[in-house]
């Protein structure tokens, strides 16, 4: 009779594992933090003062990003056509100071903005 025993993850492990499932832990955990709906309405704040300080006065209104009151990670960027360079500046400008995880959010954003506009022009 053949006998398979499992492995213990926790029990005897090396040292070195749980040093590097702790690290790994602290580093998922520090992504997470970037991506919490708090982290992103005041990236988004941020950004969206930005916009609106460089956009032309008689565009600043028409710059604006809600959050959905049930989806708290779901934000809708309300923003003209002639805004978004402003609006893409200002994310550019603060893209360094940003979570790792929030900046490709806000790439993406930049991404999404850019292939709307590069659809509508064709």
């Amino acid at each position: 009779m053949i006998r398979f025993t499992m492995p213990q993850i926790c029990g005897n492990a090396p040292l070195y594992t749980m040093g590097l499932f702790a690290a790994l832990n602290r580093r998922v955990s520090h992504l997470q933090l970037g991506l919490q709906p708090d982290t992103l309405k005041y990236w988004h704040h941020v950004v969206l003062a930005d916009a609106k300080s460089r956009a032309p006065a008689w565009l600043q209104d028409k710059i604006n990003v809600k959050q959905d009151p049930h989806l708290p990670m779901k934000f809708s960027l309300d923003i003209s056509k002639r805004a978004t360079s402003y609006y893409m500046m200002a994310v550019d400008a603060h893209l360094e100071m940003m979570p790792n995880s929030t900046r490709l959010y806000f790439l993406r954003v930049c991404e999404t903005l850019s292939d709307e506009i590069d659809k509508n022009l064709v």
